[in-house]
């Protein structure tokens, strides 16, 4: 990214008032709008899943958005939903941010951040160490799972059912998730 103004860092972040959205990427403060309604529901049948899944079973700590992930001091991003592995808690500071990369990220597309989400942030999500990333296209109804352990992804339709190699167990039929 381009900087044409000052650099912002994780300390400036967390001096900005909290009725917004922001993100910082490499020094870059940027404010997204708030999510639609589609994109709203998308979240909660998808978090809620997951949650039923992961969390009540102690396998790590499933989080929704706003939750800052502390990338680097110059990179902090909010995905719609994150997940940290029990075996990684640390990452979770008494400060309610994480501090490095989840084990798991889920961007839902909405038309203001769709770049962003698939371009910008993959590669960001890739280069700190996340170890997979799903990116939910509700206009589509598609998830594109991104497998950044070397694995090709895969693209997945309504007709499919969402799993992950790194979410042993975990199922989800896409039409539970796109019912529209």
């Amino acid at each position: 990214m381009s900087m044409a103004g000052p650099r912002f860092t994780y300390d400036d972040y967390k001096l900005l008032p909290e009725d917004k959205r922001y993100e910082i990427i490499e020094g870059e403060l940027l404010m997204t709008p708030a999510p639609n309604v589609r994109h709203q529901r998308v979240l909660m049948r998808l978090a809620n899943k997951l949650y039923m899944s992961l969390e009540t079973e102690r396998l790590g700590a499933v989080l929704p958005a706003p939750t800052d992930v502390v990338l680097d001091h110059e990179t902090v991003v909010q995905p719609d939903i994150l997940f940290v592995s029990a075996a990684r808690q640390e990452l979770l500071r008494f400060d309610g941010a994480v501090h490095g990369a989840p084990d798991l990220v889920v961007e839902i597309l909405s038309p203001s951040t769709a770049s962003r989400d698939k371009v910008v942030k993959r590669k960001l999500y890739q280069k700190y160490g996340v170890r997979e990333m799903w990116i939910v296209d509700p206009e589509a109804q598609t998830i594109e799972v991104c497998d950044f352990s070397g694995e090709t992804g895969k693209h997945l339709a309504k007709e499919s059912a969402l799993t992950s190699a790194l979410l042993p167990g975990f199922q989800m039929p896409l039409s539970d998730i796109f019912p529209d």
